[in-house]
């Protein structure tokens, strides 16, 4: 049986999965792993990754190598962060004195497709919109079978946090500010209707503090329909608490709290861009449509 692994470096986390393929072709998850690093933070500033950020993501990466070992083929993908970082090549040095695997830079497009094939993969939807909203960029994909069209555009959870709302909590004035320039990046975003996907760890932790889970629970969140009204209380409960309190919250990954208010702003954005009251959150996602890829790619 063929085993794979996807690695995702992201904005704001590393993450990795090892699968195989069952009988239906549908994904084997062995190992699903999810670190938060925080790679861009201050990126938006100063061009360039941070010592310290490279160091926390170079040290994580390193816990995932020994479940890599004795895969069948590994693709290390790397998204917003390092497409705008001066100094990337830097740092995928590193990454790949630590993995093995040189990552691939992939354009907003590229991880758009790959948003697409993942959050597509268990949903029988004639026709979608999926949106996946990272710490650098957001991307919207839609189609049928296939991805007919896609944007990424230039606005995430660590990014707007970094520009407006780093300290907490925040008043009305900010809180307006960040939807604006929200709604200003989200103003040249025209897909296609269809059923609404998002996914990411924004929407993901969305679903779970809008359910009001007691602890993180997958197979709650996966599927989880969560409503524009939903999204506006979450985006108000979290603008009135600090940092620490956030990270409190039950359900919650801690090191999500600094970003994970501009995350829902950018959320709240979509519903109010799309015109839609509801979406799908899906727990499949880009790593997951990286890992078909391989998948596909080596049998």
């Amino acid at each position: 049986m063929s085993r794979v692994a996807a690695v995702d470096i992201g904005t704001n986390t590393v993450r990795l999965l090892v699968a195989s393929a069952g009988a239906d072709g549908d994904l084997i998850e062995e190992h699903l792993r999810v670190e938060i690093v925080g790679l861009g933070h201050g990126l938006d500033a100063t061009g360039r990754l941070s010592t310290e950020a490279m160091a926390r993501a170079e040290a994580a990466l390193a816990g995932f190598a020994p479940l890599i070992e004795g895969v069948n083929a590994c693709r290390v993908v790397a998204t917003s962060a390092s497409r705008d970082a001066a100094n990337r090549d830097e740092f995928f040095e590193r990454v790949e004195a630590v993995l093995g695997t040189r990552p691939t830079l992939i354009s907003g497009d590229e991880e758009a497709g790959y948003a697409f094939a993942g959050a597509t993969s268990w949903l029988d939807e004639s026709q979608v919109v999926v949106v996946d909203i990272g710490g650098g960029s957001t991307e919207f994909v839609a189609g049928r079978s296939h991805p007919e069209y896609s944007m990424s555009v230039d606005i995430g959870s660590v990014r707007l946090t970094d520009r407006l709302l780093a300290s907490r909590p925040v008043d009305a004035d900010v809180l307006d500010a960040a939807a604006r320039m929200v709604a200003d990046a989200f103003a040249a975003v025209h897909p296609p209707s269809g059923t609404v996907i998002g996914v990411a760890g924004t929407c993901t932790s969305a679903a779970a503090l809008a359910a009001g889970l007691a602890a993180y629970d997958r197979d709650v969140v996966h599927g989880f329909r969560l409503g524009r009204r939903q999204v506006a209380a979450v985006v108000e409960r979290l603008a009135g608490l600090s940092i620490e309190a956030t990270a409190a919250l039950p359900s919650l990954e801690p090191k999500r709290a600094p970003v994970i208010l501009g995350g829902t702003v950018v959320l709240a954005g979509v519903y109010a861009h799309l015109g839609i009251e509801e979406l799908i959150v899906s727990e499949r996602d880009m790593l997951h449509g990286v890992a078909l890829a391989v998948l596909s790619e080596s049998t």
